[in-house]
């Protein structure tokens, strides 16, 4: 079995539910620091435009999840975690109307883990690879 290098609670998927009902097929980008800090801003699917200087991470309650491949290079050997928590946070998320603002819990992966590795693709190659791969 391939080790995830993304994860949600179901706090986060409780809350995604909500948005998707709302906003319709929705994507994660991990934000590199502006805005609130270092958080997964969560945008209607396709509105935030990725490519080749992005990393397609794995899939979260459906959610295609994205980092900059130069902030994926810091975190490779960490698998994320999407939560939720009470309060504002200062982004363009969507779920900020809702009092709450998604962030991320982080752990370094084993060495056992990290020889099963789920596989990353540049956001480009990601967005035009065949719907098997």
């Amino acid at each position: 079995m391939l080790t995830p290098r993304v994860l949600v609670t179901a706090a986060a998927e409780a809350t995604i539910d909500a948005l998707r009902d709302e906003h319709g097929p929705l994507m994660f980008h991990q934000s590199g620091g502006c805005c609130d800090g270092s958080s997964p801003m969560c945008f209607p699917a396709g509105e935030f435009r990725v490519g080749a200087n992005d990393v397609w991470l794995g899939r979260i309650h459906g959610c295609n999840f994205f980092m900059s491949a130069a902030q994926f290079e810091y975190w490779k050997h960490t698998q994320l975690t999407v939560d939720v928590t009470k309060g504002r946070g200062a982004s363009f998320s969507l779920e900020i109307p809702l009092g709450v603002r998604f962030l991320i819990r982080s752990r370094l992966f084993t060495e056992a883990e990290e020889q099963y590795m789920a596989p990353v693709y540049d956001g480009e190659a990601y967005l035009t690879r065949p719907a098997e791969a």
